[in-house]
């Protein structure tokens, strides 16, 4: 039996990744981690500016099927580590939270910055020990890790490692996708990464350009490939964006290029009570105040008819049928570098149930890192929490079995 004391180090410094390092050192596994930017937690700290979304309240079936192809692997993990839990877990840092008008789990202060700062400070209080600017390079010939730090490259040698170092979106906080690199000559299996949670090109003419960009279009149904919802967008310069698109970014992604997104300017009203509306005497009025006054479509609502429409139907039916179901075509997702999250990665049959990978042993992977999606809304951030709770566990069992032999 080894004498010395268990090691592990953890790459990547945002919530999987200290989620892991704190699992490691409860578990009485010597625990460091190394960052490559100057201070931990980048991209987490950014989401933060307009209020902390922690997590969803909603129902746990219905939060579990927010991931997708993964939800079936997600739902066992949730299920000990969930959104109550995550709540709990706050609060154990002395972090209130509340639930929004939206479902949305925030602290009570709604910031980042004073939870990142308690759990850091718990973390130092655990023995855990965090060495910034120092990016991972892959392996030496003899296993051990290779680092370039200030003060030039270094190797260290740990009996388990959990890598979590974000997808390839918002480059500039940290995740810029470099590990792919080291990965796939590891022979570790891949998915391209891909943009999630992201915004969509659209030609639009230079008018509506002009006058429309900036603007949100609220209260819409979106619907494509079987998927639908209601809610609001934003009008940009190179096309659209924001919670909705969001919400539909993996079927629109996947549906790319020329996307065909489904319109419906009038959620709440039904083709006939449309058409009614429509069937009103116009008199002299223009049909952008008839829109306006029958049906209340002015301002940017009306440019997307008349964008999307072409010619527009006459006929009070038609018109309304076109009114119901605009076509909007999506001529391809903004880069992954604007992107709010990634997909792909490193896949699931890679690994085993642990997160380790089965071709490297004692290498768990956790967070964006893997393959797999989910809208904002406080999912991808619970997510990155369940994956990093999931493989400190088992590195800690990993490192633990290693000192047995």
């Amino acid at each position: 039996m080894s004498n010395s004391h268990p090691t592990a180090i953890v790459i990547g410094a945002g919530p999987a990744g200290l989620m892991a390092a704190e699992h490691l050192a409860l578990a009485g596994v010597a625990v460091e981690i190394f960052d490559a930017m100057a201070t931990p937690a980048r991209k987490f700290l950014r989401a933060g500016i307009g209020g902390l979304n922690l997590t969803h309240s909603e129902p746990l079936v219905r939060f579990v099927a927010r991931y997708g192809a993964q939800a079936e692997r997600f739902g066992r993990w949730l299920a000990e580590f969930g959104p109550e839990q995550q709540r709990d877990w706050a609060r154990g840092l002395g972090i209130e939270t509340f639930v929004g008008s939206s479902g949305r789990v925030f602290p009570t202060d709604f910031k980042a910055a004073p939870l990142l700062r308690a759990w850091l400070r718990r973390l130092a209080e655990q023995g855990v020990r965090l060495h910034t600017r120092h990016r991972w390079l892959g392996w030496a010939p003899d296993g051990r890790l290779r680092f370039a730090t200030p003060e030039g490259e270094a190797t260290i040698q740990a009996d388990a490692t959990v890598l979590a170092l974000g997808g390839g979106s918002w480059p500039q906080l940290g995740s810029d996708g470099g590990w792919m690199t080291v990965l796939q000559e590891a022979g570790i299996e891949l998915s391209p990464l891909r943009p999630a949670n992201c915004g969509f090109d659209v030609d639009w003419s230079e008018h509506f350009r002009a006058r429309f960009a900036g603007q949100p279009v609220k209260s819409v149904g979106l619907s494509v490939a079987g998927h639908s919802l209601k809610g609001e967008f934003v009008v940009t310069r190179t096309g659209i964006e924001g919670s909705a698109v969001y919400a539909l970014s993996a079927p629109l992604r996947d549906a790319c290029p020329d996307a065909r997104l489904i319109v419906d300017l009038k959620p709440d009203w039904s083709v006939e009570k449309l058409a009614a509306a429509l069937a009103r005497p116009r008199g002299s009025r223009s049909l952008s105040h008839h829109l306006e006054r029958t049906a209340g479509l002015k301002g940017v609502t009306a440019g997307l008819l008349r964008e999307g429409g072409l010619s527009l139907p006459q006929e009070p039916a038609a018109l309304a049928r076109t009114i119901k179901a605009l076509p909007l075509t999506l001529r391809r997702p903004r880069p992954l570098t604007e992107a709010i999250s990634t997909a792909g990665g490193v896949r699931f049959d890679a690994l085993d149930d642990d997160l380790m990978t089965k071709t490297r042993p004692g290498l768990f992977i956790a967070g964006e890192m893997l393959d797999w999606e989910a809208p904002t809304g406080g999912y991808l951030l619970t997510g990155c929490f369940a994956t990093g709770r999931v493989a400190g566990l088992a590195a800690a069992r990993w490192v633990k079995s290693v000192h047995a032999l």
